[in-house]
């Protein structure tokens, strides 16, 4: 069993690390909160194999407590350390502020010098993260990240302020921050520096931030996804998410009728075409066109229909039978044209994917009955 002490426990790194070591069985998490005893640390740090030192504030009512905190308790804990002649490994939740000219900073500077100290006069393994802008789920809007803070805001369909559209900002997922703190329970530290880093940071400006994160909001009126495979707009859209209340989840969706039944977009997106369904009445028959570059997979999940396919300049009718009893799907490739049909009593719905969002100035789609004795 490895034993791990949590200070900080409450914060937003912290609640995300505890709840990864919980799933492992092996670990044992002990948590330290802002309120707790000293006496409740001292036993905590008795059994430590490894300290997650992550408590700290960068907003207090004044000054003085930034070295009280930031510092002051990591020398309470080294003192402990020192006096009961325990040397467990250390990770320490420093801010690349550590190199700026601020109370902030200062302080936690002065805790890095405090720790790097105890590891020089005790052999202890000493691991310091000076860490950009941490964002993700759970980090609280209005204290110190601009991306918790815009993502309040916006998902709450309130006005953000914005001081300086330009200025760059260097982020860190916070997923990426826990799965390099995991890493150090069992990875050996290489070389003799004190700081470690994350693999992975962004680089963002203030005003790209926001439209980004404006675009996630619209995506409930636009339907289109961002391009996921860009991992920052993938951690945006994620974090973004997770601020919105959650009567605020659902959101309801256009829908198209006509004599035939009925149509609805569900998502689009630019790299990935666009899902949309229908319903269709008994005996309708929908499509008899053929496309030229788009492509199309239908699926029916509710009821039984006939898709049937012919290729231009071919009198050979495909025809699949196809019904929610055996979910499959059906391709449309180009150049066939190709129909559905209900053939129940009931409405049917089918799902359907197309590798291109629909462009009415050239939607590629062209009438042509597929059952050759139904033509004119």
């Amino acid at each position: 069993m490895i034993n791990v002490l949590v200070t900080g426990a409450g914060g937003f790194i912290g609640k995300n690390l505890i709840d990864v070591l919980q799933q492992d069985k092996k670990i044992i998490v002990n948590q330290y909160h802002r309120n707790d005893d000293v006496s409740q640390l001292y036993q905590y740090l008795n059994n430590a194999d490894i300290v997650y030192h992550l408590a700290g504030v960068n907003r207090p009512k004044e000054n003085e407590e930034f070295t009280k905190v930031n510092k002051g308790l990591t020398e309470t804990i080294v003192k402990y350390l020192k006096d009961q002649n325990k040397t467990p490994l250390i990770v320490f939740s420093s801010s690349r502020q550590a190199e700026m000219n601020n109370p902030y900073g200062q302080s936690k500077k002065e805790a890095e010098e405090v720790l790097k100290k105890f590891s020089i006069e005790t052999g202890a393994d000493v691991r310091i993260y000076q860490l950009p802008g941490v964002f993700g789920k759970w980090c609280k809007p209005h204290y110190n990240s601009v991306v918790a803070t815009f993502c309040h805001e916006i998902a709450h369909h309130r006005e953000i302020d914005i001081h300086d559209a330009d200025k760059m900002l260097e982020l860190v997922y916070i997923d990426d921050v826990v799965n390099s703190f995991i890493d150090c329970l069992y990875e050996k530290k290489m070389g003799k520096t004190f700081y470690q880093h994350i693999k992975q940071t962004f680089h963002i400006t203030v005003g790209e931030l926001a439209n980004r994160l404006y675009k996630i909001r619209d995506i409930r009126k636009s339907l289109i996804i961002p391009d996921l495979s860009d991992l920052l707009t993938k951690y945006l859209y994620t974090t973004y998410l997770s601020y919105i209340e959650p009567n605020d989840f659902s959101y309801r969706l256009p829908t198209h009728k006509d004599s035939r039944g009925s149509l609805i977009e569900l998502i689009k997106s630019h790299q990935a075409g666009q899902i949309f369904m229908s319903t269709t009445k008994k005996g309708v028959i929908r499509g008899n066109h053929y496309h030229h570059t788009k492509v199309e997979k239908f699926c029916v999940i509710k009821g039984t229909a006939n898709i049937k396919l012919r290729k231009i300049g071919n009198d050979k009718t495909i025809t699949y039978t196809v019904s929610d009893q055996n979910i499959e799907i059906v391709d449309i490739p180009p150049g066939y044209t190709h129909s559905i049909e209900n053939i129940t009593d009931e409405e049917i719905i089918v799902l359907f994917w197309a590798n291109e969002l629909f462009d009415p100035n050239n939607p590629d789609t062209f009438y042509l009955q597929v059952d050759r004795d139904k033509t004119d």
